[in-house]
């Protein structure tokens, strides 16, 4: 199993709830299933967070559904939290235009907690930010080859 720790966007855990999705659905609880198994995977509080605010938004379940969809994550995966450093260093980052204040707050919390890569279609793919990797995890109806080898479980 590899030894680097990565994260997902929220964007990943929505569209493991958004049937709509088509293709992006599918494979985004494929990934979901893979990063369960890994001990590697951690996931933010933001991201917990957002997914709870835009899967109600958008009416993807009911309220409670995704309560209980945040709540089994928050049991299932490491979590980390943003620390003071990492907002400080945000709002440095947005104010600079480098990126949004959420995907730098992301970013920064997931490389506080170790990660090393991160999947999301927010940021420029195959680029380095703060240290951590950003992987686009889609290609067409398929797993991008950088994310099936992020998620390879030997």
């Amino acid at each position: 199993m590899s030894d680097r720790h990565f994260t997902l966007d929220t964007n990943i855990l929505v569209y493991a709830l958004d049937r709509q999705a088509g293709t992006r659905h599918a494979l985004a609880s494929h990934i979901i299933g893979l990063a369960t198994v890994s001990t590697n995977c951690w996931l933010t509080l933001q991201s917990i967070s957002e997914f709870y605010a835009a899967a109600t938004r958008k009416g993807l379940v009911p309220v409670t559904g995704a309560r209980d969809q945040a709540l089994d994550w928050l049991n299932m995966f490491r979590i980390t939290a943003a620390s003071v450093s990492a907002v400080r260093t945000a709002l440095g980052i947005a104010a600079s235009g480098r990126a949004s204040y959420w995907d730098a707050l992301l970013v920064i919390t997931a490389a506080e907690a170790g990660c090393t890569a991160i999947l999301t279609e927010d940021l420029a793919d195959d680029t380095t930010f703060a240290g951590v990797r950003v992987i686009h995890p889609f290609a067409g109806a398929t797993l991008s080859a950088a994310a099936e080898a992020l998620l390879a479980l030997d």
